[in-house]
């Protein structure tokens, strides 16, 4: 008969996962989720006698209580806090027997650390969602129905330990502090490109103060902002952090405007902000237990040094809270550069952690060569998928290559790119299979208006998208009237070019005709809250908003869902194999419903019972150049006029300070 633990207190967040977590979906916006701090959670399991990877709990700021039908061997681990059985103080950090009908408890966390980890012998049962039990909240999946624990919760025990229970020992045990040393490697975006090389020295001499607006997603820090080393982000937004969309590392430290984010393990897969920093993987447990107030130091290592994040040992290098390091690596991130073999493309390898390659093409500038370039190398890599390969995630001029440096050490990876890279044939002749996908859209949605009342009370009420971000797109574009910016929406064919841009198959398109390509500035600081399907611009692309959450793009409406919860089930236009819509290379176009119908089409597809119009096709690169080619005066006249607009709206920007001084 199986063991069951019944929830008696959950606490103010408490979560099931397990690690990993859940791997290989990072180009389409799902994150890993798994324990924050997988340091402490893979030790407990060890202590009970568990795979490391087996389902445990996340407790997030302590206070638990359970209890169980059978008597059963737990251990707690992570930040500090008072563990008892049947009210009899027990140690952490070792194994402890509970019986049957005694009530496990554990303490409110003090002032040092975030997250306490239960391991129950045998490990939690709960089902599978895309090969994991980690829990997702924002998307609504994994561990217990996609939430966190409630009381009177009931969660099966499993019976397969794999070892005997142990102490952990001493050097084991990482140290939890109030100022912390993250090691990290340099790169992907770095100086002289993005930031001066004051700026890096900034980063590295400042203790930043953790934000309370932190969580799973992301650690906010408080610290100053950058000089930047160049005005702008051109096409990708105004703001000199946006770059054209590409694939982010769990641990970089990504500037949404001049706002420092450390991404974590419920991160977005995707996005256009500069990152000059990313935390090794062996250092990434720390983001766990990070609390507000504390303070984090950067200290720049090696990247071929770097402690292996498989290790639970003194290797680790965690029981002390300094960083040891002789310096980081001069190469300010780039690992290599080169060209295509027609000579014609520049290709520019960078560092981003220990544990990925980021391969950009040509200039920072947006061009669908460049994309099908990427696609190319996506697919040759993906054929050969040497051991250690775990994801292959591409952005809009660029790839990211996430490997297990455990298994593939970074020198190697870069090898056995470069070498695919250079057999690539030319990529102007390519066709790809391409939907063509008709959507509705709310124009204007009151969702979309409510996330910006909400951004002006809690977050800043000066922004120059404020109050209405359709104005602000008209304005940034040079047109006669909020009308302009509605045509022109609606006569777009969007090209979709990545996935995940803000979770679960959220689509990064550009409109295909370049005289339909509206280019705004993202939030700075982005919004905390942003309704799940809401559709927005940022820099010249489209991106539909796969779940609630954080975002930066100025609102032009709403859709109906591009993920689907009722997963493996076929409903409305979703393929029973995968949740996701889209595709690489969709083509999205609108139809107009009120505000009324959208909620009739999201309550039908909600329910299974919903449809979308979707086609065949094919994608010809030649057949889209020859269409440049074709009406290249008329393209040009329309985007002088948008870029003579940009550069009054900038303008306007640095006369009432918008560029200076702002405070995270």
């Amino acid at each position: 008969m199986t063991a069951q633990m019944t929830v008696v207190r959950p606490g103010p967040m408490t979560t099931v996962q397990d690690w990993p977590g859940r791997v290989g979906f990072w180009q389409v916006g799902v994150p890993p989720s798994g324990p924050m701090d997988d340091l402490s959670f893979r030790l407990a399991n060890v202590a009970v006698g568990n795979d490391e990877t087996a389902a445990g709990l996340e407790s997030t700021l302590g206070g638990l209580a359970v209890t169980f039908d059978s008597t059963v061997t737990v251990a707690v681990t992570g930040a500090p806090a008072v563990v008892a059985v049947g009210g009899r103080p027990v140690a952490a950090w070792r194994p402890v027997e509970v019986p049957a009908g005694q009530e496990l408890s554990v303490g409110a966390t003090g002032q040092l650390g975030m997250r306490v980890y239960v391991a129950v012998r045998g490990g939690i049962e709960v089902p599978e969602y895309l090969g994991s039990a980690s829990t997702f909240t924002l998307g609504r999946f994994g561990g217990l129905d996609g939430r966190v624990l409630a009381a009177g919760d009931v969660v099966a025990i499993g019976d397969e330990p794999t070892a005997r229970p142990r102490r952990i020992l001493s050097d084991e045990v990482p140290a939890i502090t109030t100022e912390w040393q993250l090691a990290v490697t340099v790169g992907p975006h770095s100086a002289p490109e993005y930031f001066t090389a004051s700026d890096i020295e900034t980063l590295y001499a400042t203790p930043y103060e953790v934000h309370f607006n932190s969580d799973r997603t992301g650690v906010r820090l408080i610290g100053p902002q950058p000089e930047w080393a160049r005005t702008d982000g051109g096409e990708a937004g105004l703001h000199p952090s946006n770059i054209h969309d590409n694939a982010y590392s769990v641990g970089a430290l990504d500037f949404t405007g001049d706002t420092p984010i450390l991404l974590g393990p419920d991160g977005p897969s995707l996005g256009g902000f500069v990152c000059p920093v990313t935390v090794t993987t062996a250092d990434r447990w720390k983001l766990g237990q990070l609390r507000p107030g504390d303070t984090v130091r950067f200290v720049p290592v090696k990247a071929a040094t770097a402690a292996p994040h498989t290790a639970l040992g003194s290797s680790r290098r965690a029981s002390s809270p300094t960083v040891i390091s002789s310096g980081g690596d001069s190469d300010s991130g780039v690992l290599a550069r080169g060209v295509t073999a027609d000579g014609e493309t520049g290709i520019t390898y960078r560092r981003s952690g220990d544990d990925n390659v980021l391969i950009e093409y040509g200039a920072m500038t947006l061009d669908l060569e460049l994309r099908a370039r990427v696609h190319a190398l996506a697919q040759r890599l993906g054929d050969e998928r040497p051991r250690g390969l775990v994801d292959l995630t591409p952005g809009v001029r660029s790839l990211q290559v996430k490997f297990d440096p455990s298994v593939l050490r970074q020198d190697a990876a870069l090898d056995w790119i470069v070498e695919a890279e250079s057999q690539l044939p030319a990529a102007q002749d390519m066709i790809v299979p391409s939907r063509t996908v008709r959507l509705p859209l709310s124009w204007d949605d009151p969702s979309t208006r409510e996330a910006i009342e909400r951004y002006m009370l809690g977050v800043r009420d000066d922004a120059p998208w404020c109050p209405w971000n359709i104005e602000f797109i008209r304005r940034m574009n040079g047109l006669g009237s909020v009308d302009d910016v509605h045509d022109i929406v609606f006569d777009a064919e969007y090209l979709v070019l990545g996935l995940g841009d803000v979770y679960l198959g959220a689509p990064v398109a550009v409109p295909l005709d370049p005289r339909h390509r509206l280019v705004t500035t993202k939030y700075n600081p982005a919004r905390t809250w942003t309704p799940e399907n809401a559709v927005g611009i940022g820099g010249a692309y489209m991106c539909i908003y796969g779940m609630e959450g954080p975002g930066g793009y100025q609102f032009v409406g709403r859709t109906t869902q591009v993920w689907n919860h009722r997963h493996p089930e076929n409903a409305g236009g979703f393929e029973p194999e995968h949740p996701w819509l889209l595709r690489f290379f969709d083509r999205i176009s609108w139809y107009p419903v009120s505000t009324e119908e959208l909620a009739d089409l999201r309550a039908d597809t909600a329910a299974g019972r919903g449809s979308v119009d979707i086609s065949p096709g094919s994608f010809s690169l030649s057949s889209h150049r020859a269409f440049l080619a074709e009406h290249a005066e008329d393209i040009g006249r329309v985007q002088r006029v948008m870029e003579a607009a940009r550069a009054e709206e900038r303008g306007r920007w640095s006369a009432a300070g918008e560029f200076a001084g702002r405070a995270a």
